[in-house]
Order: C-alpha cells, then sequence, then structure tokens
C-alpha cells in the first residue's frame, strides 16, 4: 500500500473547488495517481535479515525526470557530493536525518531495523502535488507552486513517510478504520519528533505541526495538520477546513480515505501530544520510547483499534517507567483527554 502525505480529502477539494482549471486538472492527475497506486500493492512485512553491526546509511538518490516511472535515473549515491539539485540534495540529507535519529533515539538500524538500503525518486510528475512511501522507497512530486510548494521541503514530510516503513516491518498495522489512522499517526508523531530532534527543540519549544513551510505563500493555512490542535491547521478557499478531530465525541464515520485514516489520526496524533507535553522534556526520550516500544514490540494486533493501543501503550510506560512513575500516569491522562478508554477491546 502507497501512504500519502496528502490526505484525498484536501486533493479533491482543490479538483472540485479551484478557480484555475490548471489547479483542478493537477489534482485530478494526482487523485488519479493516488488510486492507482492504492490497488498496485497490500503493504506486508517482510523479514529482515540479521541485524548489521554497522549503523551506516546506504541512501541512493534518483529523478524522475517529470515523468510517472520509477526508481529513475540515480543522480546521488551515498557518500557522493552534492548535485547542486537542491531538491536531490535535500532529500539526500532528510535521509541522512531520518537514519540518524532512529539510530540515536532507538538504536535502529535503518528502516527495518537491518539496514535497509535507501532510496527515493525527486521529480516525479508534472508538479505532482504529493510525496508517498511505496513500501520500497520515498518518492516526492514538485508541488504545483500554487497550493503546495516542493515535498521534500519539511524534514518532517520525509520522517512521516519513511516512518510507514518502520510501521511495514513491526506492527504491519492495517491500512483502514483504526489501525489505519493509527498507522498515520505513527507516521506524524515520529515524522514530528525526527524534526524536533533535528531542532533540538523540547516539547514545549516544538510547534507540532506536520508539514509545515509545506503550503505555498497565499494559502490560509499552516500546516498539513496540528497535533497540538487537530482541525486548525488551515481554512483555505481551495483546501476546505480542517477536518481532523481531537477527541473521540467527534470521530468521523466515513468510507473514505480508507476509513478517514488521515482524519481521525488527529485523536492519537493529539493523546501522543498531551503525553509528550505532561512528561516535559525532549519528547523523544520518554514518550517517544513508549510509542516506539509499542509499536515495534510484537504484541499489536495488526487491526489494532485506539483502545486496544492506548492500553499498549500504558503497558508499555509501565514497563518502562513503573506503574505509578509519571510519565505512566501522563500517557494514562492523555488517552483520557481525548475521549479513548483504556479498555483492550477498543
Amino acid at each position: 500500500m502507497r501512504c500519502h502525505i496528502v490526505p484525498p480529502h484536501m486533493l479533491e477539494r482543490i479538483a472540485r473547488d479551484a478557480d484555475d482549471p490548471a489547479l483542478r486538472a493537477r489534482a485530478r492527475r494526482t487523485l488519479a495517481l493516488t488510486s492507482a497506486q492504492f490497488t498496485e500493492r497490500r503493504m506486508t512485512a517482510a523479514g529482515a535479515p540479521s541485524p548489521s553491526e554497522d549503523f551506516v546509511p546506504d541512501r541512493t538518490i534518483n529523478d524522475a525526470g517529470h515523468r510517472e516511472e520509477l526508481p529513475g535515473r540515480t543522480v546521488r549515491a551515498e557518500g557522493a557530493p552534492a548535485t547542486g539539485d537542491q531538491t536531490a540534495d535535500r532529500a539526500y540529507d532528510w535521509l541522512g536525518a531520518t537514519f540518524d535519529f532512529f539510530e540515536t533515539a532507538f538504536r535502529r538500524n535503518s528502516i527495518d531495523g537491518a539496514g535497509l538500503k535507501m532510496v527515493s525518486t525527486v521529480h516525479y510528475g508534472d508538479k505532482y502535488d504529493n510525496a508517498f512511501w511505496n513500501g520500497e522507497q520515498m518518492v516526492y512530486g514538485d508541488g504545483d507552486g500554487t497550493v503546495f510548494t516542493d515535498f521534500t521541503g519539511p524534514l518532517d514530510v520525509t520522517g512521516h513517510e519513511l516512518t510507514h516503513g518502520v510501521t511495514q516491518y513491526t506492527a504491519n498495522l492495517e491500512y483502514y478504520g483504526q489501525s489505519g489512522a493509527l498507522n498515520e499517526s505513527m507516521s506524524d508523531v515520529f515524522g514530528s519528533l525526527i524534526k524536533q530532534w533535528h531542532l533540538a527543540q523540547t516539547a514545549d519549544r516544538a510547534d507540532w505541526l506536520i508539514g509545515q513551510g509545506l503550503l505555498a505563500p497565499g494559502v490560509d493555512g499552516v500546516a498539513l495538520r496540528s497535533m497540538k490542535e487537530p482541525g486548525t491547521a488551515y481554512d483555505d478557499p481551495r483546501l476546505g477546513k480542517d477536518p481532523q478531530p481531537a477527541h473521540m465525541d467527534h470521530y468521523v464515520d466515513t468510507h473514505s480515505d480508507n476509513g478517514g485514516v488521515h482524519i481521525n489520526s488527529g485523536i492519537p496524533n493529539h493523546a501522543f501530544y498531551l503525553a509528550a507535553t505532561g512528561i516535559g522534556g525532549n519528547a523523544w526520550e520518554k514518550a517517544g520510547r513508549v510509542w516506539y516500544d509499542t509499536l515495534t514490540g510484537g504484541s499489536l494486533a495488526t487491526d489494532v483499534g485506539f483502545a486496544g493501543f492506548a492500553v499498549a501503550t500504558v503497558q508499555a510506560a509501565t514497563r518502562l517507567y513503573g506503574a505509578e512513575g509519571v510519565e505512566t500516569k501522563a500517557v494514562s491522562k492523555a488517552w483520557a483527554g481525548v475521549g479513548v478508554p483504556l479498555e483492550a477491546n477498543g
């Protein structure tokens, strides 16, 4: 399954309501490609080789030349000098930053935990308005320049998409309904943590935005999503209003977007924000460790719901910090704050 950073409801709004016919056509093309890509394959957890002791990245950057063919022409390999193409070089740097984060924070060796080669393709399609992980590599569009900018711009876009790979190789959460929203939320959580780690930001100093800088000048919005305040990231005539809920009282029942995976992810996103800020300090050190151990611990059902996942995070926090630890209490309080009961049958 290919997992895209821009949710379909944003593109559908552009395709229907944008004044510019070229924008409408481009959005329709992006949606058509997205739909085709979703049917190509389902994400499956592959068996990983034995972990390597040598934790160094192995990066390859390819250029699609504005075509819709992968992987494209190789323009930079690991250790090679910068190409002079800012998009290609930024993709190379962000692969490195993501690799370094997972190694430093969790002693994880690449996406699969066993040194998987990290491949990205840039300049995909004609002003393609998305970025995605296709189960094997990252792919970036250039954006149309009117609504979206270059998708290699925000580090958390790369972090988000590569975390879909981490999920693929660990819990392999089904991409539908609540498990799909958790899949999306895990990518937002670690995308944000990678950015915070890169900028040396504590939880109280972070912006908790996903894709900040991705919306072009003139668009009324700050990002694709806000973990701090779901539902407030944008409100623009071309995009509509951010539909994410922050609480189960406003959970959206829909068959669109694989059961609302990009919409209802606002609920577990906000739970993580509440846990991280409740604990304080560097969010990747304690709250991030709880979420990482939950994702990679091997105990999650692939179709786990919000309540089941919440219970698993409390169990992970208890193992790490004790039942009476402030961290465990902060995690429990966070789930209560978004209306998710700590019952394993959710």
